[in-house]
């Protein structure tokens, strides 16, 4: 039993790591990867799912819908009403009632159109969806985006692909303090000990995909990514020792016996 469950909109995750789906080099490495993950939840491009003749082959065939949760996102997506359109095609294809929104603003840093996705969150919630938005590590759209009734926030570590780790420690800190649903970074992780720090910050989960897909090895750092994801949650809920200017001993030198 997970005695420190993920909860989203009153679903509970046994896994605090959500993965994707894109830049595999095959389908068969993406299913090993997903299994070395330990994730529960998976997200998938609408875009890139056959939805209008399920005949044919495609992505959901390599992902079991029994044992992972589909989180469907708007990738590609430039304006609200475009992010708004694809999430229901997802819906209306049975995909489901859950969306990872995303509304990019810029083609060549990915960041995204904080204005449109506050738009679309509302517009969604008001149909039903439960809505995890992809944004900037700015508290104040992080509010705005939970007062429209995000189930949870997902704030950027650094842009999307880049592998930077995380570029605003105290933002992302500032985010969690005051929000009232799960915080989870998305974008920007390029290694284990990105994930882990993510996670020693106090957020509630982390969400990747290239960091995994596009390593020598994906099925390995799918592993590491777990261990890291798990060793951060565990150093969070141990709380650091506090940061010091000058040297502690190991060995206090109190009560020590010295030589005559």
């Amino acid at each position: 039993m997970n005695s420190d469950p993920l909860v989203i909109a009153g679903r509970t995750f046994s896994s605090r790591l959500i993965v994707g789906t894109g830049k595999y080099a095959t389908h068969e490495v993406m299913q090993q990867a997903h299994a070395a993950s330990g994730a529960d939840m998976v997200t998938v491009a609408v875009r890139r799912v056959n939805v209008t003749d399920r005949s044919k082959e495609s992505l959901l065939d390599y992902i079991d819908t029994t044992q992972y949760t589909l989180l469907p996102n708007t990738a590609g997506c430039y304006t609200a009403a475009d992010a708004i359109r694809t999430a229901r095609l997802g819906r209306e294809a049975g995909l489901s009632e859950w969306v990872k929104l995303e509304v990019i603003g810029d083609e060549r840093t990915l960041f995204p159109d904080n204005g449109a996705l506050l738009e679309a969150t509302r517009v969604l919630v008001k149909e039903g969806f439960i809505v995890l938005p992809y944004t900037s590590d700015d508290p104040v759209i992080c509010r705005q985006l939970e007062d429209a009734g995000a189930a949870a926030v997902m704030p950027l570590g650094a842009p999307i692909g880049s592998g930077l780790g995380i570029q605003n420690r105290n933002n992302i800190q500032i985010i969690k303090e005051f929000a009232g649903v799960p915080v989870i970074v998305d974008a920007g992780v390029g290694t284990a000990s990105d994930a882990a720090i993510a996670m020693e910050l106090g957020v509630d989960g982390v969400l990747m995909n290239t960091a995994i897909a596009a390593a020598q090895n994906p099925v390995a750092m799918a592993e590491a990514m777990k261990l890291g994801v798990a060793a951060g949650r565990q150093a969070y809920l141990a709380g650091r020792m506090p940061r010091k200017r000058y040297a502690t001993a190991s060995s206090p030198l109190d009560g020590l016996v010295t030589g005559s």
